[in-house]
């Protein structure tokens, strides 16, 4: 059986990305909001304070890490 996806393992959140970029936690809710303003400009939902894994790991060139 498939393991169920939550929303843990579909984005990251405010402390993922400050771990990540090593930017404090009002940097890293900009670059969250940044990247949100990106993915509705291209007809996505967002939710606010958290950012999709797979498109944060794009944009920073994470992917092949992943």
């Amino acid at each position: 059986m498939a393991k169920v996806k939550t929303a843990r393992d579909l984005f990251y959140h405010v402390d993922d990305v400050m771990r990540l970029l090593g930017y404090s936690r009002s940097k890293s809710y900009k670059i969250i909001a940044q990247l949100n303003r990106e993915l509705e400009a291209a007809g996505f939902c967002t939710c606010d304070g958290r950012v999709s894994r797979r498109y944060f790991d794009k944009r920073y060139g994470l992917e092949a890490m992943a």
